[in-house]
């Protein structure tokens, strides 16, 4: 059995996470960047483990993520207790509806818009990343970039932390592959209108390194 593989969205997270690293049994792969394209790789690279009999143990996504301000600090580590599709659904006079709410069949909904963290794996960061901020991080296809968005969002998930792109798509491939599945992110930017002085990408990027070492 192959160790731990951790995903992120572009190289230069690859990279940030390799610098951190102490286990060598850790395989870190850059797959891209949405939740589409993320999970379909991920599902690549998991059945061509198993086809090579030798599957991995559990998967991480990880990288960097705007941050929901008062909740989390720019800079800091989060740690996700569900991972969120949170753009999908439908719109609605009274407002967003997720995919659950949509009278669906539930053969068709699949995992539905949530897919919670393991458990033994989210304790076992937890442990380990004392300082991280635990909560549900949201996966958009699209970043949120004004206050009335950022406002809906903050209301429709009170216990979102951060917003990403890949976190969803690679929990539906952990999941469909039976793995344990976590999510971690370091802060580079609040939520809300792009204010790129505000973004502090270099902390994320030496914050995402130090948390690496909390993977194996």
């Amino acid at each position: 059995m192959s160790g731990l593989l951790v995903v992120t969205a572009v190289p230069a997270e690859a990279e940030a996470v390799r610098a951190g690293l102490t286990d060598p049994t850790v395989t870190v792969a850059p797959v891209g960047v949405g939740p589409a394209v993320a999970g379909a790789a991920t599902a690549r690279l998991l059945a061509l483990a198993e086809a090579a009999g030798q599957p991995y143990r559990a998967v991480v996504s990880a990288g960097i993520a705007g941050g929901f301000v008062g909740r989390v600090e720019v800079g800091g580590m989060v740690l996700a207790t569900r991972s969120v599709a949170a753009d999908l659904g439908a719109e609605s006079p009274e407002g967003f509806l997720p995919v659950e709410e949509l009278g669906m069949p539930a053969a068709l909904l699949g995992l539905g818009s949530v897919v919670p963290a393991d458990p033994g794996l989210l304790d076992a960061l937890r442990a380990a990343l004392t300082a991280a901020t635990v909560g549900a991080v949201l996966t958009v296809n699209t970043v949120t970039g004004t206050a009335a968005s950022t406002a809906a969002l903050a209301e429709r998930h009170p216990d979102a932390v951060a917003e990403a792109m890949e976190g969803y798509g690679v929990a539906v491939a952990a999941a469909q592959a039976g793995l344990p599945f976590a999510e971690l992110r370091t802060v580079s930017n609040p939520i809300g209108p792009r204010d790129r002085e505000s973004w502090r990408m270099r902390e994320a990027f030496v914050a995402l390194t130090a948390a690496a070492a909390a993977l194996p």
